[in-house]
């Protein structure tokens, strides 16, 4: 047995010598070895040695026959043979040779754990240890380290790792094969990696405005989107769309770069915030998409001016009212933000009764709260209207209008005031009834006025004192007094008659008058007319009979005179005034006494005189007809048309 790379070329193997019986000439004389590649027969002194002349491979040949033969020098000539059985051992002369010098491979991304990539393999022609062929990767990076798995004796190459694509699109590695001498080899391993959709686009701002103004023209770029997607070929074709609620659009750019613009007139007041959903999707199979949402402020704008609640106010106040009361709050909303909706309330200038606006309201700036600067008198003024302007503080400002009504409402606070009779001491007022009128006669009126209106100038008349209470009655509305039955020889020919006018407000004012009557047709009749005239009250009626009793005789002659005077004056003029004939002067009339609508004191005014004749047993009583006018001027005075009543 030889061992192939042990001996060297010209190693010789000895061989036994050949034994023959004979002797001399016919003992051996020679050997013969067969023809080979290999070795050669060398013959020295009977030393019979094989002499390797060319090298062994064992993996061409591991076993090698030799026929030796030896010859005698005989006649006839003699041989004997042998075989000679070379065994060639192996030796580490071959490195392992691999299939391929490339390996190539193609592997999708994501990939899971354990998936077998490809198989590398390699062969040794060696045997045994030299031939035993083990794997390993050559270098490899510290990227690629943790991604592939090589099986050692298999050369299987497994995933170990994550695949992506978007990180390594391919590897390159170098596969070593060993054989348990160490003998190598190297063979080249690629692995494409095979893109797949699992990477959404990604869509970045890369401009964008943090508030637009609201007055924007349309189509006005306020943004510039970029679309990213790691993807290759068509799944990183992207789409951007928005959504169709807003009046904004997306407007392609350079590639994946796309402008935000405005498509319509933004208004803060109707939205003042806008999200914008963009959705990006691309042309992988399935397609993938990402949405990003933009937030966008519409910034104010002064392009409102305030608005007023309502479109007029109306006040109500009371008169004699106290400075600085409230009367009303007026009220404007200014739907823009902050300086532009702050609204700020001021008096337009203007006159009220020749006065200025201001020295009768006044309306804080802040509240629009209007006050009232000064008492109000319903008999002087009982409406009015200001403007009350509401402005905001914008540049330039805006500023809205508003007409506020103030009605000043009656307080009780005018006592009735007694046109007829006149106001007791003032005049001598007498009243003349004949003796012959039945009952129901007219016999006077009590005639009065209040400056207040409504259910304040409501007037009634009663009889709160009387020297008769059965003998006349007062029409409690009217005022008009009358019998109550008719006039006997037993009545007293002088009556007192005190007469209350009260009106119908809260609380109730009043006023009083006397009222002097004379029962009798003749003048002559009547000696004591002066001093009953001069009777104030009821009260002291007894006085003035004593002090008329003891005044009689004093007076007497006085009163003849006058009778005879009166006489005299009846004979020239048909009609002649007596003293007590009262026509209502103008100054007893108030300045203002009817009410504006008309339900006031009097609905008809009266002048009432009264008028005695002499030589007659009638009386007659004048009337001034009535007038339909609900105001009565302060300068005008009442004129009156004469109605006999006999």
């Amino acid at each position: 047995m030889l061992k192939e790379y042990q001996p060297c070329l010209g190693s010789r193997f000895p061989i036994e010598e050949a034994h023959d019986a004979d002797i001399g000439q016919n003992a051996v004389q020679r050997y013969n070895l067969q023809k080979n590649e290999h070795f050669v027969l060398s013959v020295d002194n009977s030393k019979v040695d094989l002499v390797l002349e060319n090298k062994l491979d064992r993996e061409k040949q591991k076993d090698i026959n030799l026929l030796l033969t030896a010859l005698d020098g005989g006649s006839p000539q003699r041989s004997g043979t042998v075989v000679i059985h070379v065994t060639v051992l192996d030796a580490n002369d071959n490195a392992p040779v691999f299939s391929q010098a490339v390996y190539k491979a193609s592997l999708p991304e994501n990939s899971p754990t354990d998936t077998v990539v490809i198989h590398v393999s390699a062969t040794d022609a060696d045997e045994g240890v030299n031939g035993d062929v083990t794997y390993n990767f050559g270098y490899v990076s510290d990227e690629d380290v943790n991604i592939f798995l090589i099986h050692p004796k298999s050369g299987e190459i497994r995933v170990s790792g994550v695949i992506d694509f978007e990180d390594v699109s391919s590897f390159e590695m170098r596969v070593q094969a060993q054989d348990g001498l160490g003998l190598t080899s190297y063979a080249k391993v690629i692995i494409d990696v095979t893109d797949l959709n699992d990477n959404e686009p990604v869509i970045y701002l890369k401009s964008l405005s943090n508030s637009i103004p609201e007055n924007v023209s349309p189509g006005s770029e306020v943004g510039i989107i970029n679309v990213q997607d790691r993807d290759s070929e068509n799944n990183r074709q992207v789409r951007c769309s928005i959504q169709q609620n807003v009046p904004f659009k997306l407007v392609p750019s350079i590639k994946n770069y796309y402008s935000l613009v405005t498509t319509g007139q933004l208004d803060r007041e109707l939205v003042s915030d806008y999200n914008i959903t963009i959705t990006a999707t691309d042309e992988g199979s399935p397609p993938l998409s990402s949405s990003k949402t933009v937030h966008l402020s519409v910034a104010d704008i002064n392009d409102n001016p305030p608005v007023f609640e309502e479109q007029s106010y109306s006040a109500y106040v009371s008169e004699n009212n106290k400075p600085g009361s409230t009367l009303c709050s007026v009220t404007a909303r200014d739907p823009d933000w902050r300086q532009n909706g702050t609204v700020i309330y001021s008096l337009l200038p203007g006159e009220v009764n020749g006065a200025p606006v201001s020295s009768y309201l006044s309306v804080n700036g802040d509240t629009g709260v209007i006050h009232a600067v000064r008492s109000f008198d319903y008999e002087q003024l009982r409406s009015f209207k200001v403007q009350v302007m509401a402005r905001d503080n914008g540049s330039p400002p805006l500023s809205s209008n508003v007409t506020v009504s103030v009605f000043i409402s009656d307080v009780n606070d005018n006592s009735p005031q007694i046109l007829y009779p006149a106001p007791e001491g003032n005049s001598f007022m007498t009243e003349l009834v004949p003796k012959a009128a039945h009952g129901g006669s007219l016999v006077s009126k009590v005639i009065a006025v209040d400056a207040d209106s409504g259910q304040n100038a409501w007037l009634s008349y009663h009889i709160v004192k009387s020297s008769d209470p059965g003998l006349f009655t007062i029409g409690v509305h009217s005022g008009e007094i009358r019998t109550q039955r008719d006039i006997s020889e037993s009545d007293s020919m002088k009556q007192n008659l005190i007469v209350a006018v009260k009106d119908n407000g809260q609380p109730s004012l009043s006023a009083t008058c006397s009222m002097y009557l004379l029962i009798s047709d003749n003048l002559a009749e009547v000696p004591e007319l002066k001093d009953v005239s001069y009777e104030e009250k009821n009260s002291k009626l007894t006085s003035y009979l004593i002090i008329a009793l003891v005044s009689v005789s004093t007076f007497f002659l006085t009163f003849i005179i006058i009778i005879l005077g009166v006489r005299f004056c009846r004979r020239r003029k048909p009609r002649m005034l007596f003293d007590g004939a009262v026509a209502i002067p103008g100054a007893y009339l108030p300045p203002n006494y009817a009410d504006v609508d008309g339900t006031g004191t009097l609905r008809s005014a009266y002048n009432y005189d009264a008028y005695l004749t002499t030589g007659s047993r009638t009386s007659d009583f004048k009337f001034v007809t009535s007038y339909n006018d609900n105001t009565l001027p302060a300068e005008q005075t009442l004129r009156k048309t004469v109605f006999p009543f006999s």
